[in-house]
């Protein structure tokens, strides 16, 4: 056997791939009780207080919300921008061709199933909500500073403003943590928990320690709260459905409290049933029917109009970006302060919330592909297909609302979708389509969180036990009727003031993970290789130069210690103990590497 490879207990040399882990070995089902224990007590605690004394819990919602907003504000609007910039930069940079995985590793879903469930797990059931009725609402209302109702530009502020929404900013922020977290399981062979990305800042031992305990209580946290919201916005959906097509009246909290209890049945079923049979089976399903839906819309409602929209919605988003970004508290006072909780902060909290479960679900499905690949899969699909999508239905919504039909003047937001099909050929059978599928989005993507939030609460198994799974599908629910209570008759505040409050933490946490990960990376062995290379190449570039002119060529041997390319390369771990703790033998790496320049620091010779 050669001596490169020779025991896996010698110290690993920078430069070489470190060998596969069987995580399914390496983490087998067992609960971490002070995780699991904390996060179930709050959330247990939670909804006794919401069913206990309602009003004082939603008084501390409101409470909370203002001082997050008008405090740290600024902060969701930096951090949202900068991981735009920072993701873009990862994929455009040396570290984009890094694959998630073992070199040549091929990517374990294919192309069209791997967007399939990406997309249905990161926002689906927010684009058959928001759809119709964002888009229409800015046209109505336009935000402040950008003019009065009617003005000649309101269909391209509205239109910005939507995509400025849900496009890059989400998915930027969600292939945060994606990344982190799918680099350090499958390519260093960590556990598939958020505080093990910790490990290039902490070390190993601290990453597994306290502080990642905290770390993983916060992502379960915003877990729970953000699936939660996701859940109700889909029973305000369905409602709203039930009253056209059911004729069954003005929907109050009871029915809203069965749906959800419905629907979390369905993806508790769904999650026990495994990521292969569930998520993928639904997520295939959905996608279908998404389609079919829009296209549909495309036929029979305001084609032209749509087509026209599209490159005056990616115009009127790229002029606006940056007037869009900076928007914060000082920009408008109350008024500014007001919209801003109901719209762009309650978007970035949501993204934030929905993070640690999206972001460790996109990595789970993303083994075998590149940093490139996962940041222009992850960033640019989802964000063309939510142009198409707002176009579709936002344009037929604008279309009819400027020629005289009060789309927007519906009693409720989630109604707007249905005026809008309803005055279109076949309203009933899309109405029972929209409601199948907010049912269907949801189920795929809550039962991607509760699998998640079992992983977080069992140490970073790929396969959390079904009791595990099954409580925290049921606490979703639960949190999501207490969430809908306390926004008593406006059942959509309440849903987002609870979301901006519980998502603050881990917008903190997720600035750690952007710096770890870089860490991690600049450490990468094709890294590391390719400063060897380089330093190879000039070094006997020069040699042969120097003593032979034109007529030499270039071969591989082996140096003696201390002379070889090691030496103008920086692979000291002893330069940084957070390197040192996690070698396992430190003797032979002291200095510039030199007794691991006898077994990989050859230099180029002639």
């Amino acid at each position: 056997m050669s001596e490169l490879t020779k025991s896996p207990d010698d110290a690993l040399h920078p430069a070489l791939e470190p060998p596969p882990v069987n995580h399914e070995e390496a983490a087998p089902s067992r609960v971490d009780t002070v995780v699991f224990g904390v996060a179930a007590a709050v959330a247990i605690a939670f909804v006794l207080w919401g069913a206990l004394d309602t009003e004082s819990l939603s008084a501390s919602a409101t409470a909370g919300l203002d001082f997050v907003v008008h405090n740290t504000g600024w902060l969701f609007s930096l951090v949202a921008s900068g991981f735009v910039v920072f993701v873009i930069w990862l994929a455009a940079s040396k570290y984009g061709n890094i694959p998630l995985g073992g070199d040549g590793e091929a990517p374990e879903f294919r192309t069209s199933s791997w967007v399939a469930m990406m997309f249905s797990a990161g926002m689906g059931i927010g684009l058959m909500f928001y759809g119709v009725t964002e888009p229409l609402t800015h046209l109505v209302t336009p935000p402040p500073g950008t003019g009065a109702k009617g003005n000649p530009e309101a269909v391209q502020t509205a239109m910005a403003t939507t995509m400025f929404h849900w496009s890059l900013h989400p998915w930027a922020i969600y292939a945060v943590v994606g990344l982190a977290v799918a680099y350090g399981v499958f390519r260093k062979g960590r556990s598939l928990l958020i505080s093990s990305a910790f490990a290039p800042l902490f070390g190993e031992k601290r990453a597994n320690g306290p502080a990642g305990r905290v770390i993983d209580i916060f992502a379960i946290f915003a877990t729970l709260f953000g699936s939660a919201t996701s859940l109700g916005l889909g029973a305000l959906q369905i409602g709203s459905g039930l009253e056209i097509v059911g004729g069954i009246g003005t929907v109050g909290n009871g029915v809203l409290i069965g749906i959800i209890a419905v629907l979390t049945v369905c993806f508790i079923l769904s999650a026990v049933s495994g990521i292969e049979k569930g998520i993928q089976w639904l997520s295939n399903i959905n996608m279908v029917l998404a389609l079919a839906l829009a296209f549909f819309v495309f036929v029979v409602g305001p084609t032209v109009f749509i087509l026209n929209l599209v490159p005056t919605t990616i115009g009127s988003y790229f002029k606006d970006l940056a007037m869009m970004s900076a928007r914060t508290d000082a920009a408008g006072g109350d008024g500014m302060k007001d919209w801003l909780a109901g719209w762009t902060i309650f978007y970035w909290a949501w993204w934030v919330s929905w993070t640690p479960f999206v972001g460790m679900f996109i990595a789970r499905i993303s083994r075998g592909r590149t940093i490139r690949q996962f940041v222009s899969g992850v960033l640019l699909v989802p964000s063309v297909v939510s142009l198409i999508w707002f176009a579709i239905f936002g344009g037929a919504g604008i279309d009819q609302q400027q020629n005289g039909q009060d789309i927007a003047g519906q009693a409720s937001p989630e109604g707007s979708l249905f005026a809008m099909l309803g005055n279109l050929p076949w309203p009933t059978v899309t109405a029972v389509v929209v409601m199948l599928l907010v049912a269907i989005f949801f189920v795929s993507g809550a039962d991607a969180a509760s699998i998640v939030m079992g992983t977080l609460s069992e140490k970073g198994t790929l396969e959390p036990s079904k009791k595990t799974v099954v409580f925290w599908g049921a606490a979703t629910g639960a949190v999501a009727a207490t969430m809908l209570l306390i926004g008593g008759e406006d059942a959509l505040s309440g849903l987002q003031n609870v979301t901006i409050v519980a998502a603050l933490p881990f917008l903190v946490i997720m600035v750690g993970l952007a710096v770890a990960l870089v860490k991690d990376l600049s450490r990468d062995p094709q890294v590391v290789r390719r400063q060897y290379a380089v330093a190879a190449v000039e070094h006997a570039v020069v040699a042969g130069v120097s003593e032979h002119g034109d007529d030499f060529s270039l071969t591989v041997q082996e140096t003696a210690p201390g002379e070889g390319v090691g030496e103008m390369v920086q692979t000291d771990p002893v330069a940084d103990p957070v390197v040192a703790e996690d070698v396992a033998a430190q003797d032979g790496l002291g200095g510039a590497v030199d007794e691991q320049t006898e077994k990989v620091g050859a230099s180029m010779r002639l």
